[in-house]
């Protein structure tokens, strides 16, 4: 597979989806793994999470700020699942505080992924995160691998 179809892969797999597993954490270095809801930026070095600070995760990125997200195909249930495209993404989390410059586009861009999340953004507990992606792994079938840093990432520019 050349650059090109990877790449063009890599960011189908990213805005097809709106469902993925997040990795956090602990302070005492408990791994956890969670699926969340998220949206991708104006490319794909930036993602925004919507999180509620009851969740365990939440309160791990809070603490250290590192994450994973993997997004993956959908499984029909038959064939090979190792030949299945995935994405890991591999960065640092921050929150967007709600009186910032940043917060109104971050939201709308949320709520244009995921319109059902939009009564959460009333509730007190829930913190929008941006993900600014360090690197990203991606696996488009068996033997069908590369990993991308977070430039080539900024340029791929997202709808």
């Amino acid at each position: 597979m050349n650059d090109d179809t990877m790449h063009h892969r890599l960011l189908q797999l990213l805005q097809q989806h709106r469902w993925a597993a997040l990795a956090t954490s602990a302070a005492d270095a408990t791994p956890m793994a969670s699926m969340v809801g998220y949206a991708p930026g104006a490319h794909a070095g930036i993602l925004y999470l919507h999180l509620s600070r009851l969740a365990a995760h939440t309160r791990n990125l809070l603490g250290n700020g590192m994450a994973a997200l993997v997004i993956a195909e959908n499984d029909p249930g038959h064939g090979d699942p190792q030949e299945l495209a995935r994405l890991t993404l591999q960065g640092r989390t921050t929150v967007i505080a709600r009186d910032s410059e940043e917060y109104p586009a971050a939201r709308a861009r949320y709520l244009q992924r995921l319109p059902a999340a939009e009564p959460r953004f009333d509730f007190s507990d829930f913190i929008l995160f941006r993900l600014e992606v360090d690197s990203a792994r991606f696996v488009g079938g068996f033997a069908q691998a590369r990993s991308f840093g977070s430039e080539l990432l900024r340029g791929m520019v997202t709808r």
